[in-house]
């Protein structure tokens, strides 16, 4: 069975991430997405970012959603992932994605990389955007599935 860990914060999951998640099912037979717990400042607790994910993609059989605070390939020898995959938006997300794709091979070479880019509709969005935009009161429905738009509105409600 090949197994894929695509992780990141998700915070929140948008259509891009959605979108290289779709790509990556056709071709691994099981995709684990990994939510960070890093300290970021990010609007959603781990928790919830795992919530919303399951809520939006649960009904998949090949996609597993699980947290992690570990280092990205401890995470992915503990699930029996052979491949990282990153999603990559533009040029500008090369540099800082080729540091951790060599970082992460120096500290386990088995495990490789792989690079997914989004369609082209979904190229622009981030999730910083995202929650930009609903924290101004903009629309974000085109951006993010439904479930994910209605719990930006509450928690940006309360913050």
């Amino acid at each position: 069975m090949k197994k894929a860990l695509y992780a990141g914060t998700f915070d929140p999951i948008t259509y891009g991430h959605i979108d290289v998640i779709t790509r990556a099912t056709k071709i691994f037979d099981k995709v684990y997405i990994g939510i960070s717990a890093e300290p970021k400042n990010t609007l959603f607790s781990q928790k919830e970012r795992i919530e919303l994910i399951n809520a939006v993609l649960g009904d998949n059989d090949k996609i597993e959603v699980l947290g992690f605070s570990s280092l990205l390939v401890d995470i992915a020898q503990e699930i029996g992932a052979t491949t990282i995959i990153r999603g990559m938006r533009a040029v500008s997300d090369f540099d800082y994605e080729l540091q951790l794709t060599l970082m992460n091979r120096k500290l386990s070479p088995a495990i490789e990389t792989i690079f997914l880019m989004p369609s082209e509709q979904y190229i622009f969005i981030s999730s910083s955007l995202v929650k930009e935009i609903a924290s101004l009161g903009g629309n974000v429905a085109h951006l993010v599935p439904d479930t994910v738009a209605k719990a930006l509105k509450k928690k940006l409600k309360k913050t």
